[in-house]
């Protein structure tokens, strides 16, 4: 292999090592979400690119399953609709694709869970503030510091890392570590809750 693979494995590494420190928060978010799942309420997860992947990912083990044989819960990602996400921005604007969405939808209660590595994607802090302003608890998966997101998140997850892949390699962690304390949740593993 050459010297570039091994820098590249080294860094991923050392950005899933240093995320032990954001452990409480992880697992504060997981907290949450059961609790407003237990009450009824709905995730909506949303990103831009890589990071609409990571928001689906999310939904997708929220609703099927991580682990255990349990029952689906509620979640939607919200980029996944194109005809609504092209009807937003050809009416009004990109930046609105999220927030029109998030306004229709998010009730107090609800859990509002933004990807994005720069934390300034207009779309993205406009639905954050939305969110905020409807009442749901507000998530912040980010990276470096947060970006113009950071003051409209109650739980705010920053990847440890400047740099976008290692940014989206912590929240596949950060996203499985939540979906199994869920998971474990719903299916009443006492091991892991």
């Amino acid at each position: 292999m050459t010297d570039w693979m091994h820098d590249q494995l080294d860094a991923h590494v050392n950005a899933g090592r240093s995320a032990e420190a954001l452990l409480p928060g992880i697992r504060s978010v997981a907290e949450r979400l059961c609790e407003a799942f237990a009450a009824g309420h709905i995730l909506y997860t949303f990103g831009n690119g890589g990071s609409a992947a990571d928001a689906q990912h999310f939904t997708g083990e929220i609703i099927g399953h991580y682990k255990r044989d349990r029952r689906p819960l509620p979640a939607v990602t919200l980029s996944t609709d194109p005809t609504t996400m092209t009807c937003i921005a050809n009416d009004y604007s990109y930046d609105d694709v999220f927030s029109r969405q998030v306004e229709a939808l998010a009730r107090p209660g609800d859990v509002v869970a933004a990807f994005t590595t720069s934390g300034n994607s207009a779309n993205v802090v406009s639905a954050l503030r939305r969110a905020r302003e409807n009442g749901a608890t507000t998530v912040l998966f980010g990276g470096g510091d947060g970006g113009a997101a950071l003051p409209f998140a109650d739980h705010v997850l920053l990847s440890p890392s400047s740099v976008t892949p290692r940014i989206q390699e912590v929240h596949t962690l950060m996203l499985h570590l939540i979906s199994e304390y869920v998971d474990a949740w719903a299916a009443d593993d006492k091991e892991y809750v």
